[in-house]
């Protein structure tokens, strides 16, 4: 088969391997510069490759296309494969036709990452044959081609959604859907969140769909009448008007039943005493990663021995240094409203915020409650910050802006007092004045270091 791969990062990359791999013709295309390690990749290999364009009368060549999740719909060169009829794919569709392992698929707009890798770790923890894949930065099709794992646990973004069809999850875990990416949605919160819903399309009596019974959106959007897949809602709280499969009974102890309403005696208890992960949201992505651990077959004692080894991710509510009594956490992954939420409510003392960026449509109506009761200051760094202004001139005692992360930190540890906490949580994309939150959470713990140094 002719395949064409639109896009040359890690998910691009990672097919044009596996389909290699597997026989067919690849010619990959990315209309940007290519990465100097995937370019390596790709020429090593021997397979054909462009930058810096998409050369239509090539790509239309192709009997299908792998898509990388990046490129919208509305692009041209998407616009021109739809009006010919050529099936355009994902990476994880591409790869989920080459593997029989189980695959543990996390999605949600906000904590999947943590749910992934907490999931991951806790598999690997037991001694299972686990890989871990996709949104994280880890191609699945790459790793399907030696095929050497038992599960997959993958992330998996609405983009990487759009275009499966017959990819079929062993375990789907659906965290919650907030409003974001709505440009990518026609503005429809519906459309985005039918776009989740697609993680539970081909499920199947072998597995389990488990999702946060406390999520709105969720509960509107999601209908279970033709699943046929066993269903595993959790919450916070011991609900009685759901059948749950998980919930807390205590602040550091959680129940799981995996046969909600057909045993009520069945539940098993997990600690999460020893856990480092702080604040409401992460109770909920740990209860996730818990049930899917637990439909793997983990013991309790496996898990609770697991959740005290577990190191988050990078610029996750990720505490980088302590200055004159004041802690400073990166939390710059959190790139919406409902992430910088959480954020806010799981830390109880004084804090100095750190916000701003490229705004995406945010409704910061949500954060006026806490920030008037827990912000000490606010801080907006971004090239036009006149929306956090409005919003929040009139609830913080003090706020101030600045372009530059050395300034926002060197302002930041001058209106901090001993015991509060600087909090870098943006609200808000990083593209103003970074290449990327990566980019912004590394400019913050350097900012910290240099400051504590001096």
């Amino acid at each position: 088969m002719n395949i064409v791969i639109l896009g040359a990062a890690e998910s691009g990359v990672g097919a044009a391997l596996l389909a290699q791999a597997k026989g067919h013709t690849v010619f990959v295309s990315d209309r940007g510069a290519i990465q100097a390690d995937y370019k390596e990749q790709l020429t090593q290999a021997g397979i054909e490759f462009e930058e810096s364009q998409h050369t239509l009368e090539r790509i239309l060549q192709a009997e299908e296309v792998i898509k990388s999740p990046g490129i919208p719909e509305k692009a041209p060169v998407v616009q021109a494969l739809r009006e010919k009829n050529i099936p355009i794919i994902s990476e994880i569709e591409f790869a989920g036709r080459h593997t029989r392992a189980r695959c543990i698929c996390i999605t949600g707009t906000n904590g999947k990452t943590t749910t992934t890798l907490l999931t991951y770790h806790l598999l690997k923890s037991a001694g299972l044959k686990v890989g871990l894949a996709g949104n994280v930065g880890f191609s699945l099709a790459e790793q399907v081609i030696a095929d050497e794992h038992d599960y997959y646990v993958v992330e998996l973004s609405s983009f990487q959604l759009d275009d499966t069809y017959d990819f079929r999850p062993w375990v789907s875990v659906l965290l919650n859907i907030t409003p974001d990416h709505l440009d990518r949605y026609g503005y429809s919160l519906e459309s985005y969140a039918q776009a989740k819903l697609r993680i539970t399309r081909n499920l199947d009596s072998s597995g389990a769909f488990i999702y946060n019974a406390d999520d709105e959106v969720t509960g509107k959007y999601f209908q279970s009448a033709f699943l046929e897949t066993r269903l595993l809602p959790f919450s916070l709280h011991h609900r009685r008007d759901v059948q749950l499969a998980g919930y807390y009974t205590e602040e550091h102890k959680l129940c799981t039943n995996l046969a909600p309403g057909l045993d009520e005696d069945s539940g098993v208890e997990v600690s999460t005493a020893n856990s480092p992960l702080i604040g409401q949201h992460n109770r909920q992505n740990t209860l996730a990663a818990v049930l899917a651990a637990r439909v793997a077959g983990l013991e309790p004692e496996q898990i609770e021995a697991a959740l005290a080894t577990f190191q988050n991710a990078d610029h996750r509510l990720q505490l980088v240094g302590e200055i004159n009594g004041a802690r400073y956490i990166n939390d710059s992954k959190a790139t919406n409203v409902e992430a910088a939420w959480y954020a806010l409510d799981g830390i109880h003392q004084p804090i100095v915020w750190i916000a701003g960026g490229t705004d995406k449509g945010n409704d910061y109506s949500s954060l006026l409650g806490l920030a008037e009761s827990r912000v000490k200051a606010l801080i907006c760094l971004g090239v036009d910050n006149s929306k956090l202004r409005a919003a929040f001139g009139h609830v913080v005692p003090h706020l101030e802006e600045t372009q530059r992360m050395t300034d926002a930190v060197a302002r930041a540890a001058a209106l901090a007092a001993p015991g509060d906490v600087v909090l870098l949580s943006p609200c808000c994309a990083s593209f103003d004045l970074f290449k990327n939150y990566e980019d912004r959470g590394r400019q913050f713990a350097a900012a910290v270091e240099k400051l504590s140094a001096s």
